[in-house]
């Protein structure tokens, strides 16, 4: 791969250092022990390129795009996820003459003014013949000209679709409880606005390259539903968005220009942010878009390995000079003052003070204040060498999270293209990533089958599901496992079933990673150093290492009988544990052994309880379940309990647990 081919700067350039630029040469090392090589960043930009692939294909309402400085390959302490969703099915035009006839899709039309050009309204143009259950009629303020999008209603139309899960308001995203993930729901047009189109040919060095220029032009712009700060209550204006232009303008830097932006966001939280009167005056977007503008600006032969604080010093005067004219100009839109309502001659003073000192105190200054701990030392307990492969890893399970399929055969199209990736790409670690998401599709394919029972008629559909279980235990440690004990129990072979679960069980490990985690501490790290080591391939950590939750997808076929209704309505994520638990007590009930029944149903207490590997959004579904095993077992008083419990978790709640009630309450 091209970053494999160009990332050998730092042997040549960290040991060619010599005299006073010794200070340069620790800065670099310091970096780098922060943040990473130049192949680490790569691969976590790969990660989430082939991560949105794969969901893309997935999909036909959402296209995901992966934003934020994670998916520009930075993975700083404190970043989150952030995920863009963008809305198919409705094309925002510049120009009513954009409108191809007959129209098919909701069609609006973007109005900006000079007054507010970072911002636009959405008229309604055509409603179209394919609908789209994100926008409704329901979704528009009128006027003297027409129906306008409302971002309040827009929104509250899209917390309305997910009623399970308890997000929150975030500016124009919806955040979770820990607010570790932010979903900004938007629209697309295929053209950049009418005052964006000078960006494109104005003049610069050599920085963007054209390609690069050429595939922010073809892919337009974004709208996001939030609008000017300086308009509160303002309803009906949406924000320009460029985050896919920005995200492959910080994929076409070279390494020194992304170290340079890592050194700015460090600057900004260990420096800027910690006082308390300049705290939140600037934010990383004004530093990114910083760097854009000295990038274009300067020969990109500047910036080179040995120049990267003279690279930082040319943002940091860039920086200074737009606090002191409290204009901060859009790199798209240098028309819009993105400083507005944040930065004024009211409260610039103390900026510019802080930035200036950071200019005064130079190099050395700069090492200090970054990477110090307070007793003097460094941060650097151990090279990050040593554990970058642990930290690209974990990177990686905190975003497996992959988005069940209910369609089969959009599912087998998109088996299909993770085998295509497969065979595409030529970095072993990308692969076995391709192979991971391989093996999480199998398991959903299976479950999308007919479903299968004992009989010799269905011989080929046994087949099949063979296959795809097969491939499906290759995920993790446990979690294909547990769909093989699900297919045994569904074809009523409960010994078998039992033997499965008794595997899985021995399996289990109090130290394993759980994938799909928010955040992984220095607990996690350690115990998955003590499991893996380099040498292996990413898969063989897995499955030594990690466990997944197993997700059922809506109507599973490998679902038990009991649990149907579980998935009537959503799909279904459950920790291996817990499910090998309800397994064992379903056999046994079926097997009328009461004795191993109540042991099994006092261990699967015991997982709830204890929450073994059960996951904050997965708790509402785990005490479900452990309710309709008390039911099962005739204590209905319990049950009760736990449905009603199950209603009130913090997390994503189990949308059965209310249909579980009203049962019991029937009879």
């Amino acid at each position: 791969m091209e970053y494999l081919q160009h990332s050998t700067g730092y042997n040549k350039d960290y040991l060619s250092w010599t005299g006073n630029d010794l200070k340069q040469r620790d800065l670099y090392k310091h970096l780098v022990n922060t943040v990473g090589t130049e192949i680490d960043i790569r691969k976590r930009q790969q990660l989430f390129i082939i991560h949105d692939k794969i969901f893309n294909i997935s999909r036909s309402d959402l296209t995901e795009i992966s934003s934020g400085s994670l998916a520009e390959g930075l993975d700083l302490p404190g970043s989150d996820i952030d995920l863009m969703y963008v809305i198919k099915h409705v094309d925002v035009v510049q120009d009513v003459k954009n409108i191809i006839h007959p129209v098919q899709r909701t069609t609006l039309v973007m109005e900006t003014d000079t007054d507010y050009p970072g911002f636009t309204r959405l008229r309604l143009i055509a409603g179209g013949e394919r609908e789209t259950r994100y926008i409704t009629s329901e979704s528009f303020e009128s006027d003297n000209n027409g129906l306008y999008l409302s971002v309040n209603k827009f929104i509250s139309h899209i917390h309305k679709l997910v009623p399970h899960r308890k997000l929150s308001s975030h500016g124009p995203c919806l955040s979770d409880n820990d607010q570790c993930f932010d979903y900004a729901f938007c629209l697309r047009s295929k053209h950049l606005p009418y005052n964006t189109i000078p960006w494109a040919s104005r003049r610069r060095q050599q920085w963007p390259p054209n390609p690069t220029i050429d595939k922010i032009r073809k892919y337009g712009c974004l709208f996001v539903p939030i609008g000017p700060r300086t308009m509160p209550g303002c309803d009906v204006k949406w924000r320009l968005s460029f985050s896919v232009a920005e995200k492959q303008l910080v994929h076409s830097f070279n390494f020194t220009q992304l170290l340079c932006y890592c050194l700015l966001k460090l600057t900004l939280k260990r420096i800027v942010n910690t006082n308390k009167h300049a705290e939140g005056l600037l934010c990383s977007y004004f530093l990114k878009t910083a760097l854009f503008w000295v990038s274009e600006e300067l020969d990109i032969d500047t910036f080179e390995v040995i120049n990267l604080f003279v690279c930082f010093s040319h943002c940091l005067n860039k920086l200074i000079l737009w606090v002191n004219n409290c204009y901060c100009p859009n790199y798209f839109i240098p028309e819009q003052n993105m400083f507005l309502g944040k930065i004024s001659p009211d409260n610039h003073k103390i900026l510019i003070h802080v930035l200036e000192s950071i200019k005064c105190d130079g190099i050395e200054g700069l090492i200090k204040q970054l990477f110090s701990q307070d007793n003097g030392t460094y941060r650097l307990l151990r090279t990050y060498r040593e554990s970058s492969f642990i930290m690209v890893d974990l990177l990686f399970y905190r975003i497996h999270g992959f988005h069940v399929i209910v369609n089969t055969l959009r599912c087998l199209e998109t088996l299909i293209f993770a085998e295509y990736l497969l065979k595409s790409k030529s970095c072993t670690f990308i692969i076995e990533v391709c192979k991971c998401y391989h093996a999480r599709i199998s398991q959903n394919a299976a479950q999308l089958l007919p479903t299968p029972t004992i009989t010799t008629e269905t011989y080929n559909i046994h087949k099949r599901y063979h296959r795809h279980l097969k491939d499906g235990i290759k995920a993790d440690a446990i979690s294909g496992w547990l769909l093989y004990a699900s297919f045994y129990y569904v074809t009523g072979q409960f010994n078998v079933t039992l033997k499965l679960t008794d595997y899985v069980l021995s399996k289990c490990l109090s130290d394993m990673v759980l994938v799909g985690c928010v955040n992984y501490c220095e607990g996690h790290k350690h115990s998955y150093r003590n499991h893996v080591h380099s040498a292996m391939t990413l898969n063989e950590r897995m499955r030594i290492a990690t466990i997944h939750g197993v997700n059922y997808t809506q109507h599973s076929s490998l679902i038990p009988g009991e649990l149907q209704l579980e998935v009537n309505d959503q799909t279904m994520t459950i920790s291996p544990i817990l499910m090998s638990h309800c397994l064992r007590f379903l056999c046994f009930h079926h097997l009328g052994d009461i004795f191993n029944r109540q042991q099994a149903l006092h261990d699967l207490y015991l997982t709830v309880m204890n929450g073994n590997f059960v996951s904050f959004d997965n708790l509402s579904v785990s005490i479900t379940i452990l309710g309709v095993c008390y039911e099962l077992s005739g204590d209905k008083d319990t049950a009760y309990q736990c449905f009603n419990l199950a209603l009130h978790c913090d997390g994503g709640i189990c949308l059965s647990a209310e249909a579980r009630i009203s049962k019991l309450l029937e009879n």
